[in-house]
């Protein structure tokens, strides 16, 4: 079963996880960390929802929708040209 989070669009089902550690690998923030042969979920306020977890995990024990949030709204911004950076919202 999927576990969600407020802060995100992350879901994580740690019964489809084969404990590859490619998530917490490609995570810029540290969302995941390596528990025994699983990863778990450490972070999940610090996801900026890239997709790099989803886009790497082999069995499909990962879910977030890439372009909301932080990073989203870090591109449009920079694209803006504008200095500060609002979470939650790209327009």
């Amino acid at each position: 079963m999927f576990n969600s989070y407020t802060v995100s669009t992350l879901q994580y089902d740690p019964q489809l996880c084969t404990g590859c550690q490619l998530c917490s690998a490609v995570c810029p923030h540290g969302v995941f960390a390596a528990a025994g042969r699983k990863a778990k979920l450490v972070r999940p306020e610090a996801c900026m929802e890239c997709g790099a977890c989803r886009l790497n995990c082999p069995e499909g024990a990962i879910r977030v929708d890439s372009g909301v949030g932080c990073a989203a709204a870090m591109m449009w911004s920079a694209l803006r040209g504008k200095k500060e950076i609002s979470c939650g919202s790209t327009a």
